[in-house]
């Protein structure tokens, strides 16, 4: 198959046209609000799981805890930010077995949930079908969630302790300085690859295609990164000095400002979708090997 990055033969502008029809054929927008819903239920039972789990091994205020609240809120608006906070405080006060228990269930179930619409979702912008049977998909979703979160905590594992990480290295090798330096620069490429890499495995395996070529790097993965890095700085930004939904909607202002941020995710994922949709669709208009059409999909074993 052509490469992805020829954009199968359009130039940007072709593209950028062309996304932007389907998305509005698609109605991303639209499903991308449906996806803030299930976030929004997935997010509490991962903290419930997640704060439980911390209190085996750090107390409330410890500096893991700060730390990984204080990464969380480089990204996510500050009202928000302040809702999980006091979110956290309190469903930690309790910390035990079962809800620990409860907690790995709940998250499952809740982020599958999640990651069900997102294939739903990307289903729509290749014009294909679900065909898989119930139990495939779900098991596909829970997949597809646990690889996703032990991607991001890997990358958060790197951002918290990768300087001691680094120091270890150097000490029982004697490796000097230098490494210590490296790796401090290093780490950032390493944590912006997991990223890439979940959102390749969400472009994979989410949607109902059969014989894909596997991709490490497309150019969907990669403007669905930047969109929602943009996105967030920029709402984040933008609520800094206009933040007037506290003063509107009152308590109710953190909660639309955290279900806002999952809507512009959503669809920075469901656009990076259509991205690759799109590339793919030109590269079959044009005669590419192996390319596939819009909803067309490549025989599978039933099929023959």
């Amino acid at each position: 198959m052509a490469s992805m990055w020829k954009l199968g033969g359009l130039t940007w502008k072709d593209l950028a046209a062309r996304v932007w029809q389907q998305i509005n054929e698609d109605e991303i927008f639209g499903r991308a609000a449906q996806l803030s819903y299930f976030f929004l239920l997935a997010l509490f039972p991962l903290l419930l799981f997640l704060t439980t789990l911390l209190g085996y091994f750090a107390d409330a205020g410890t500096e893991l805890r700060n730390n990984l609240l204080t990464y969380l809120s480089a990204v996510v608006p500050d009202s928000a930010s302040e809702l999980i906070h006091t979110t956290v405080d309190e469903i930690s006060k309790s910390a035990g077995g079962g809800k620990l228990s409860f907690g790995v269930l709940a998250t499952l179930w809740a982020a599958s949930n999640g990651m069900g619409a997102i294939s739903e979702s990307l289903n729509v912008t290749y014009d294909v079908k679900e065909t898989r049977p119930w139990w495939k998909a779900r098991l596909v979703s829970i997949v597809l969630t646990i690889a996703l979160a032990i991607l991001i905590i890997s990358a958060l594992a790197l951002m918290l302790y990768g300087s001691h990480i680094a120091a270890g290295i150097a000490n029982s090798f004697g490796l000097g300085s230098v490494f210590v330096t490296t790796w401090k620069i290093a780490q950032w490429p390493i944590v912006l690859f997991f990223v890439l890499m979940a959102f390749s495995l969400i472009y994979y395996f989410a949607p109902d295609l059969h014989d894909q070529d596997w991709k490490w790097v497309t150019p969907g993965s990669v403007i669905g990164l930047t969109l929602w890095l943009l996105v967030s700085f920029g709402f984040r930004t933008y609520l800094n000095y206009f933040n007037s939904y506290s003063a509107t909607y009152g308590g109710l202002g953190a909660v639309i400002i955290l279900m806002l941020w999952f809507y512009f995710t959503g669809a920075a994922i469901l656009i990076g979708g259509e991205i690759n949709s799109e590339i793919e669709n030109a590269a079959a208009e044009a005669g590419a090997p192996d390319a596939k059409e819009r909803g067309e999909k490549a025989p599978n074993d039933s099929d023959k």
